[in-house]
């Protein structure tokens, strides 16, 4: 088996079928394999895993995911791809490969036979740039039996992931995340490991999802947490107070979730974000929509 995840092997890839990277899918080819293996084990949460591939470009990933799961389910929207895959993972005979935007598959229907069989079923993707946020936000709403998530990313979008509070990129984003999963850091990728080079450096991180806290209205909670966040640079009371029907009701909610108006959202704690949802579902107030 030939390595994909190699300058000469990816440029030979991509001569031989005329290939380039397509900016509108934040295509960003892998050439170092150390780096690709230790993302495909990371991402494996038992001996016993089928892992689902989001953008398996020309085969990098895929290839070593094929390794170590037991079976490989890759999503590809790029038309040019299914083709060059079918030769480039030949020796890959666990890889199934399907041309869907993975934005409109159905991921329980994808997950649910798997996990009826016994296999753990994990995510693995290096994601471009313009959807990383959509598609995470796509698996976390889905319910779907997933083990972890394991992702490459800009390292800006990566930071926002894993930001606390008190810090410039705690935002919105940082909270609700933080609150479905543990999120950890695995490897950060410099931009000179890829084909084109991008303009900045990556990060891989890994999601685990927490057991939920069925008091929690999630749809509820979230619309709280955003309205906080409205306009990052004005107080707390002036961003709910946009997305309450009256001035006077956001002060009294904060009052009573024990928060001092003049605060920004930032320095919000998860613990302070919940106790203001609970006030907020206790007194059946209405939060507008983004």
């Amino acid at each position: 088996m030939r390595v994909i995840a190699t300058p000469s092997r990816t440029k030979e890839i991509l001569e031989k079928y005329d290939l380039y990277a397509k900016k509108n899918y934040g295509q960003n080819f892998l050439i170092e394999p150390g780096i690709v293996s230790k993302i495909a084990a990371s991402a494996m949460a038992s001996d016993n895993c089928v892992a689902i591939e989001i953008g398996p470009g020309i085969g990098a990933l895929t290839q070593q995911l094929s390794l170590v799961a037991k079976k490989v389910i890759a999503f590809e929207i790029d038309e040019r791809l299914p083709e060059v895959l079918k030769d480039t993972l030949s020796d890959c005979e666990n890889v199934e490969i399907i041309l869907q935007d993975f934005m409109e598959a159905d991921l329980n229907e994808v997950v649910e036979p798997y996990g009826k069989q016994g296999y753990d079923v994990v995510i693995a993707a290096n994601l471009p740039y313009y959807i990383t946020t959509p598609i995470l936000f796509k698996i976390f709403e889905s319910d779907a039996p997933i083990k972890q998530i394991t992702v490459m990313m800009q390292k800006e979008v990566a930071d926002r992931f894993t930001a606390e509070s008190n810090t410039k990129d705690y935002n919105a984003l940082s909270v609700i995340t933080q609150y479905r999963c543990s999120v950890k850091n695995v490897m950060k990728v410099p931009k000179n490991v890829f084909h084109p080079k991008p303009n900045v450096d990556s990060a891989v991180l890994q999601f685990l999802f927490k057991e939920k806290d069925k008091t929690i209205n999630e749809a509820l909670f979230f619309k709280v947490v955003k309205s906080c966040f409205r306009q990052r640079r004005k107080t707390i009371l002036n961003n709910l107070s946009l997305c309450v029907p009256e001035k006077t009701i956001a002060k009294d909610l904060l009052e009573k979730a024990g928060i001092e108006e003049t605060r920004r959202a930032e320095t919000l704690s998860m613990e302070e974000f919940i106790r203001l949802y609970r006030v907020v579902e206790n007194e059946n107030i209405s939060i507008c929509e983004d």
